[in-house]
């Protein structure tokens, strides 16, 4: 289940805490107390879940949460927020902003972690498992085999990585930057454009030619996404 929290928490002793717990649980933790920083580190690479105070310097985390949802990149990102205002309104308000959680202070670790896997294991079901499936298609992490609505697939070692990650992310997107971090590697030299070739690859697989609506979503200027009402 760990993945990569981005912390945004301007109370530098609540941070260590929560930073501390989560990392003995595996997660990999990268901590702001500004919005404004926020914003900028989820665009340089886009973390698995965002805990989100609600009061924090610069941009306020309901923005925050708010810009987050406008892009692309990040409108499927899991986000719980953190605070002090414990009153109905307030909790509508930051649910209705796009958080998936809401963690009203003081909080246990324990309650806290839960609630993080919670999220996590909404959003991203197949974390628990050894199978990943999403819009008909089912991918056998054991057997290293792929599947689209009962018929095998055959994927190159590259192209298994890249529908893999995708399925461990469906709806989101990535550009190919981000897919070249994730599926390569920071310290791979190849060009994004390299991106594009192994897309081509994974949608003549998936799709058996055009004989299957295509599941990757091109997104104009941003990237692919995994999206069962996606077009090329």
């Amino acid at each position: 289940m760990p993945g990569r929290v981005l912390l945004v928490e301007d109370d530098a002793a609540l941070a260590e805490l929560v930073s501390w717990h989560l990392e003995r649980e595996g997660f990999d933790v990268e901590r702001t107390p500004d919005g404004e920083e926020a914003l900028l580190l989820a665009a340089e690479q886009t973390p698995d879940l965002v805990l989100l105070d609600w009061m924090v310097e610069g941009l306020s985390g309901i923005e925050v949460c708010r810009r987050l949802r406008r892009r692309p990149e990040t409108a499927n990102l899991p986000i719980i927020m953190l605070t002090a205002r414990g009153e109905e309104e307030d909790r509508v308000r930051g649910l209705e902003t796009g958080a998936d959680d809401y963690v009203t202070k003081p909080f246990s670790p324990r309650e806290l972690l839960a609630r993080v896997s919670a999220v996590l294991r909404r959003v991203r079901p197949a974390l628990a498992g050894e199978r990943l499936e999403y819009g008909g298609i089912e991918m056998d992490l054991v057997g290293h085999k792929v599947r689209r609505d009962g018929s095998p697939i055959a994927l190159g070692p590259t192209e298994f990585r890249l529908l893999r990650h995708f399925l461990e992310h469906p709806g989101r997107v990535f550009s190919r930057e981000r897919l070249l971090d994730s599926v390569w590697g920071r310290e791979a030299d190849i060009e994004p454009r390299t991106v594009d070739v192994h897309i081509r690859r994974l949608r003549k697989a998936i799709n058996d030619d055009g004989a299957m609506p295509d599941i990757i979503r091109t997104v104009r200027s941003a990237g692919y996404a995994l999206d069962s009402e996606g077009t090329a």
